[in-house]
């Protein structure tokens, strides 16, 4: 049976609810250069969700596709067209009302995927409103991100030094997973080398003062590969069901 919840009808999901982990992906549509698709955020924290819903008998809510606003210096903000950016309290509603939804229907333990670096903050603040009304449903938020281990991560940068997360907008992380999950939706064969220098230390408003490269490439994906995807997936996958272990 399928562990994706839009697919499942509302039997299928009554009958699994209440002792399933539900995942909630949360990504953004945002611009990733020019080869791969603006879904990249939403491709990656679902893949993962679905990867772990496998692998503990969980189930997989429909990803929330629109995140928080991109940053100039780190996803190139408004500055592409196709990028499509919430507000804090939009973004915060959005969570809050999914998890109140989810709790409603019977759900006890909610994991939530983050796939986009500026989600974070506001997807936490939703947890802490829902749970001060909840206190016998357990909410866990993650950025697969935080859960790389050395070893993989030193397979992954073989060629390429890290740049560092705040760097890492299409570069080798997000272009191998997306070739793992999705590689029908990567065009390698528009593949620039173009990035910036550093991350900045500060932010400047309005956003349009903010220098970014042409392409909103940030570093280069050079030796991105389906292979690393599946090693950094993998690696990610089984992080994970260590805490869901410990924590559910």
């Amino acid at each position: 049976m399928t562990v994706m919840m839009n697919e499942m009808t509302w039997q299928d999901f009554a009958d699994k609810k209440d002792d399933a982990v539900v995942f909630l992906p949360v990504g953004s549509t945002e611009q990733h250069g020019p080869m791969l698709p603006l879904s990249v955020d939403q491709i990656i924290s679902t893949g993962l969700a679905k990867m772990l819903a496998e692998r503990v008998d969980g189930i997989v809510a429909p990803c929330i596709s629109y995140g928080y606003k991109s940053a100039p210096l780190s996803g190139g903000g408004p500055a592409f067209p196709g990028t499509i950016d919430m507000n804090a309290v939009t973004l915060m509603n959005l969570v809050e009302d999914v998890l109140e939804e989810l709790i409603h229907d019977g759900v006890k333990k909610i994991f939530i995927m983050n796939g986009h670096f500026e989600n974070e903050a506001f997807i936490r603040e939703s947890m802490d409103l829902v749970s001060r009304r909840h206190e016998d449903v357990i909410l866990f938020e993650s950025s697969w991100w935080d859960v790389m281990s050395d070893d993989v991560m030193a397979q992954v940068f073989d060629e390429v030094e890290y740049p560092g997360i705040e760097l890492e907008h299409a570069g080798i992380l997000e272009t191998s997973m997306t070739m793992f999950f999705r590689p029908e939706l990567v065009k390698w064969e528009r593949f620039v080398e173009d990035g910036v220098e550093a991350f900045l230390p500060y932010g400047i408003y309005p956003a349009s003062r903010c220098e970014v490269s042409e392409t909103g490439l940030l570093t280069t994906a050079r030796t991105s590969s389906s292979k690393k995807g599946k090693l950094l997936a993998d690696d990610i996958t089984n992080a994970y069901v260590k805490l869901i272990e410990e924590w559910f």
